[in-house]
């Protein structure tokens, strides 16, 4: 590992223990108390799809990470450093996948994350999902609509704009969202970030534990 790499890793750790502790307590608060989700509809919802968003994908597919996220969510932020970090420590070794989970609390979580989708209808995902958490302390937390602070990001992205705008807000996008959140619920995400690594929920704590439970998953197959 470089230098460069240990001492940026370093700075995250002590962002996930300052700064997570008390976003994901927010998150968790904005989130209504759901009842636990029966074992069979546990069992019977998959943590990923065939559509569901891939970041990074692993050819032989022996660790996917799976993290249900909200773009108006401080943790997330919080994480999304991290989880860069391990994109490029486990590149073409680990397949990255993201499912929208916006939080009910967050003003502008749900229009953020349409403007993802539609984005994603012009294979612009990453640059969009990468713009809203580099941005997220300019316009998270308002009480007013930022839909047209995100068509301004679409603009800066180059995206056709009359397709972005008609994506924006369709049935299509929305339902694909609700279904994302849907099996969230029902695999009983109540907060985010929460991550799946093959599969399970983890008990996100640290960047060190995060890493030795990913190691544990490739040695584990």
């Amino acid at each position: 590992m470089s230098t460069n790499l240990k001492i940026s890793l370093g700075l995250v750790v002590v962002a996930l223990a300052v700064i997570l502790g008390l976003a994901l307590g927010n998150s968790a608060s904005d989130q209504p108390t759901a009842a636990t989700p029966a074992p069979e509809t546990v069992a019977s919802t998959p943590v990923m799809r065939a559509d569901t968003h891939k970041l990074d994908v692993a050819a032989d597919g022996k660790v996917t990470l799976v993290e249900f996220l909200d773009f108006e969510c401080e943790a997330c932020a919080a994480v999304y450093p991290l989880i860069e970090e391990l994109r490029k420590e486990y590149a073409g070794r680990m397949t990255f996948a993201i499912r929208y989970f916006p939080l009910p609390g967050h003003r502008n979580g749900k229009i953020a994350a349409q403007a993802v989708e539609a984005a994603s209808k012009q294979g612009k995902l990453e640059p969009m999902y990468k713009r809203m958490y580099e941005t997220q302390k300019e316009w998270g937390e308002s009480k007013d609509s930022k839909k047209d602070v995100f068509i301004g990001y679409a603009e800066d992205l180059g995206l056709d704009m009359t397709k972005f705008q008609a994506d924006l807000e369709s049935p299509a996008t929305i339902a694909r969202i609700e279904k994302d959140m849907q099996d969230g619920a029902n695999l009983g995400v109540v907060s985010t970030p929460t991550l799946f690594l093959n599969g399970e929920m983890m008990n996100l704590q640290s960047a060190d534990q995060l890493r030795s439970d990913i190691e544990s998953a490739f040695t584990a197959r």
